[in-house]
Order: structure tokens, then sequence, then C-alpha cells
């Protein structure tokens, strides 16, 4: 008889993590809360538009590739994907003219030339560096498990440790290569949807500048949610029983094991649980106080990454100055990121990030019109309260148009609101986190939440807040890792 594992969650960990264990010929029930899989990364249909109500960067192809390859499978059996070009554009200051940042590294090198002389030669050697700690990152760090600090300091980690930037931090090292402000938030804004302030990343994490500019952007078929309805495809493929609307409710122990996991839709026995979901929600929600690996005091002490407040908007006529991606960085962009970590509150003049995806897909919108994601990152835990999140709108409308010269405000056929007490509502999201832990050096590898439970034999997590961390392809990574590790417990 089949082992059976029970999966909470049915997100971008879950499914992966689902996949690998039917692969390995357990018998995979799924259990999400919501009525259509790929946890955040679902869709919103409103009036002839589709929106992707999550991640919109569909980065590292290769890691979505390799995992496909794990089921003998091609990923554009599941969907496609569609290179942009350009990449993202950049606004710096309201009214300013923005730049293209494309696959072609000379334009890119002669915008960095623009921003300060030498600055093109800057780039070529900030990327080779970058290229060359990802390659070491992929073979060495990302694909381990870390049970120890034993673990994380290994030797080829001492060795070159101090070239790898793991001691450094990435706002320093990054000054060290460009001196232009601009140049400079081109090649840490990443940090921003890794939960962490430049300032506090760890230098290794210049390696998102080899994934940015050099491994890719694309689109893929549907949007995120479609790249996740593939992978969902693929469950079914291998025979996973996927439950939605079948919100978990609590986890039954048994002997210092888990035994079943109850939902909305009934109990579910297990030999193996695996929870997908909100890391602090499993723990202290889920199981017993005497069952967390982790305390009270624990969690508030972590570094908690940015939420978000995120506008839906559907208009009826076309917005010429934007392209698929499009980024705003403020001139003083550290007052941004202080209202973040430092002195929560709304930013006055934030950073934001827009998508434009009926640029690249005009099914996403009706004839005409535009589909418009539009986020600005911000503190957990501030008061969104209805008429706190009108007034922050109405605020941040006005900012795009004066920055972009396009107001998102006229011809506004659909809008939706989505703040931290919808990531709290919607997915249980700590403190109404949208991203988990910030990237810090604390809160990295073998110090960020283990893989598996301390006090529940056969509880194991995946995710973004475990190893390797935030970001889809992290994900994927996990579930590969986690999937080794009860291979390794309990055979296949």
């Amino acid at each position: 008889m089949k082992k059976k594992a029970v999966i909470i969650g049915g997100g971008f960990g879950g499914l992966s993590c689902a996949a690998l264990l039917a692969k390995e010929g357990w018998q995979v029930t799924l259990l999400e809360k919501q009525d259509e899989f790929g946890g955040r990364a679902r869709s919103w249909k409103h009036q002839g538009f589709t929106f992707d109500l999550g991640p919109s960067w569909y980065l590292m192809p290769e890691v979505f590739d390799r995992f496909f390859s794990l089921f003998d499978a091609k990923r554009d059996s599941y969907y496609s994907l569609a290179p942009l070009d350009p990449y993202y554009q950049v606004f710096f200051q309201p009214g300013g003219q923005p730049v293209n940042i494309s696959p072609d590294m000379e334009k890119n090198a002669e915008v960095f030339e623009s921003f300060e002389p030498g600055g093109g030669d800057a780039l070529r050697r900030y990327t080779e560096q970058a290229a060359y700690k990802y390659k070491v990152a992929m073979e060495e760090f990302l694909y381990r498990d870390y049970k120890s600090l034993k673990d994380f300091f290994n030797r080829r980690l001492v060795t070159e440790g101090l070239k790898l930037g793991i001691f450094k931090k990435l706002d320093n090292f990054v000054s060290q290569y460009v001196k232009d402000r601009r140049a400079r938030q081109i090649l840490e804004y990443a940090m921003v949807f890794l939960g962490t302030n430049p300032v506090d990343a760890p230098a290794l994490y210049s390696i998102m500048s080899h994934v940015d500019l050099e491994l890719g952007v694309y689109f893929p078929e549907g949007g995120m949610a479609g790249a996740a309805q593939g992978i969902a495809e693929l469950c079914k493929d291998l025979g996973v029983e996927l439950i939605s609307d079948a919100e978990v409710t609590g986890i039954t122990l048994k002997s210092g094991k888990a035994v079943s996991v109850e939902s909305k839709k009934g109990n579910f026995p297990a030999d193996v649980v695996v929870s997908g979901a909100d890391y602090h929600h499993t723990e202290q929600d889920l199981l017993p106080p005497e069952a967390a690996s982790y305390s009270r005091k624990y969690w508030n002490s972590r570094v908690v990454a940015p939420s978000m407040f995120i506008a839906y908007l559907g208009t009826e006529r076309k917005l010429n100055q934007l392209s698929h991606h499009n980024l705003y960085f403020s001139e003083d962009w550290n007052s941004h990121f202080d209202t973040i970590f430092k002195q929560p509150s709304w930013p006055k003049d934030p950073c934001f990030y827009l998508s434009c995806i009926s640029k690249t897909d005009p099914s996403s919108a009706p004839e005409g019109g535009e589909n418009i994601f539009l986020l600005v990152p911000t503190a957990p835990d501030l008061d969104d309260s209805g008429d706190a999140r009108e007034e922050y709108f109405s605020h941040l409308i006005s900012h795009v148009h004066s920055v972009t010269g396009e107001d998102l405000s006229k011809d506004l056929a659909v809008k939706r609101l989505f703040t931290q007490r919808d990531f709290k509502q919607e997915y249980h999201a700590f403190r109404g986190t949208a991203l988990g832990l910030s990237h810090t050096l604390k809160q990295t590898a073998v110090f960020r939440p283990a893989n598996r439970s301390k006090q529940v034999e056969n509880l194991f997590y995946t995710g973004q807040y475990v190893h390797p961390g935030v970001g889809v392809p992290m994900v994927l990574i996990a579930s590969e890792i986690v999937v080794n590790t009860i291979r390794s417990s309990y055979g296949s």
C-alpha cells in the first residue's frame, strides 16, 4: 500500500512538492483554501480583465526547466514562454525620461555610461562577478539542505566566502563599481522583492543582477498564474488529488507524529504532512502550542519582509507611456526603506512597480484597454482601514501621474485594492507580510526556519520561509530539497 502524504497549500511550493512526492510513489492529497490553485499566484477575472494577483516576474527559467526535467517532461508541454524586450523600463524622477533595460547588454552598458563615465565597463565587471557567484550558488549552496552551522560554513564557503560576499553588505559592494545613484538602484532594486533593504542584504545577492540582466525576463502564457496552473496539470498527470475550497483547520498528532490533517472538507490521514502554507500560521494556529518548533518570542524577533499595497486596475484606453514592466526609484529611496524597516508608515514619495501585461498578452484586457498591476512595498501591520486605503490610493495615483505622465484614474473600468489585511485574510500571512522573512545574513540558509519540524517527526515545510527563501524559483528548489529529506527518512 502506498504511503500517504498530505500537502497543505496549493501555491508553487505545495504544488511542486506534491508533484515530486507523487513521482516518488506516494499517494498525495493537496488541500487548498482558495477555489483556485496557485496560492499567491492566482488569477482574478472581472469584466473581461484577467489579473495576476501575485508574483509577476518570471526569472531563472532554467530552474523551472530543471524542475520539469525531473519528470522527463518539458516545460513547454504545460505552458509557453515569451521573452520580454525591453525587460523593464525605469523612471527616476517625475516627468523625467525613463531608461530601458533590455536583452542587449551593449545597450545596457550605454545606459550605465550615460549615468557616469566608465559606467559601461563597470556594469560589465559587475555582471561578470555576479555570474561567477551565481554559478557557485547554484552548484554549491541553493540546492543543499542546511541543518547546522557546520553545513553552512563548509570548506568552499570558508575559502571563498570573501569573494562571494557573504559577509559584505550589498549597497557598499555595489558602490565599489558605480557611484551614480541610478546605476546603483538598478543593481540593487531586486532586494526589495527578496524582502530586505540593500544596505542590510549580503553582497552575495549581487547574483540577482546576473538573473535580471543576463538570464532574462520572460512572460509565461497565462501569466504567473498560468505557470502555476501548468504545475497543477503536472500534478494531475501524476495522480495527485487536488482539493480546493478545503481550508486546513488543524493537524492531529499522536505520539509525536502527525496522523491526519483536518480541513473544511474532512479529515485526511497521513504518513507525512508537508506545509506550503504560511510557516507561522502552521506552527501557531494548526498545531498545539507544545508542538511548535519556534516560540512566539522567536517570531517576534524576526525581520519580517515587506507587505505590499497593490491596486489591480483595468482601463478602457491604452497607456502609451508604459512598458510591460515599469519601475520608479525615488531620489531618496532610503526614506522609503525607512518607512518599511525603521519607522513603519505609508511612504510619501514611494518607489513603485507597475506592470501592464496587456502589452504582451492582449487577451488579459478587453480590446482597447490595459491591465494594470500597481505595487508599493510597505511595512507590515500598518493601518489599512477602508479610509486609509482609499486615501493612500488617491495619493498613489497622483504620484504615478506625475512620474509617468499616465493618469490611471481616467477611463477606469476595474479597481481592486489588496493590502496587509488581505494578505492576512487570504493567506494567513504573518503580520500581513507579502514575502515572509527578510533576507538578512542572520536569516539566510541555516538561519532560516527549518524545513523539518523539531517537535513533530513527520511534519515538513516548503515555501518562501525555508531555505533558499523568497521567490518562485527558490520555492521550487525548496520543494526539491525537502523531498530529498523525506526520501532519506522514509524511502520512495
